[in-house]
């Protein structure tokens, strides 16, 4: 027998019950994103470890407990919840999902964590341009300010010819738009931005 509708819409999405949370075995996977809270500001993050029943992240703005919570994060895209408890660095969220979202939830997060062992190739979703203009000045968290040349860029990331590299997950400002370090090959690094580029100044003249 099926439920009444209202029933039913009530059950569509809900956070993860207590009881059934130790069933989503979490994952150790960065992934970078941006969160929105109840006031409607938004801000960037990064995951520490993920399951499809919830996410803790490293966070500059603390919600409060049980406030909702709106997240966007590379290759996952979009993911609602509740903040269930706050960390040294930032909170956890209880995620608010259907089954069907959780089990697609489960099938990404599984990709992403096996990617690099099963020798996966990058995630190349988004089209490359040459910018005219290649100059560069690289400002690292540290305060480090090294001169670089542009590659090719796309509007969530850029391949960077330079000689000294910066460490893998380093954060740094390429011209200004905020990145971090996620790959280093021969004589550069590739960087991807803490939140897209508008597509309407994605062009040969883009300056970041």
């Amino acid at each position: 027998m099926t439920g009444s509708p209202m029933m039913l819409q009530r059950e569509a999405a809900q956070p993860l019950r207590r009881s059934d949370r130790r069933l989503h075995a979490r994952v150790k996977v960065i992934l970078l994103g941006r969160y929105m809270l109840q006031n409607r500001q938004e801000y960037p993050c990064q995951t520490v470890d993920f399951s499809p029943g919830g996410v803790a992240l490293v966070a500059p703005v603390r919600g409060l407990i049980g406030e909702r919570v709106v997240c966007y994060f590379e290759h996952i895209g979009r993911v609602e919840g509740v903040i269930a408890r706050h960390t040294d660095k930032g909170f956890a969220i209880s995620i608010t999902a259907t089954a069907r979202k959780r089990d697609k939830l489960a099938s990404q997060l599984t990709w992403l964590a096996n990617r690099h062992e099963l020798g996966l190739p990058e995630d190349r979703r988004h089209e490359r341009i040459t910018p005219t203009n290649k100059h560069v000045v690289l400002k690292l968290d540290e305060g480090i300010v090294l001169e670089a040349s542009l590659i090719d860029v796309s509007i969530s990331g850029a391949g960077i010819a330079m000689d000294k590299r910066p460490a893998i997950g380093a954060g740094l400002l390429v011209g200004s738009t905020p990145a971090r370090v996620v790959r280093h090959f021969q004589n550069g690094i590739a960087v991807e931005f803490l939140l897209p580029i508008s597509p309407d100044k994605f062009d040969e003249n883009i300056i970041l």
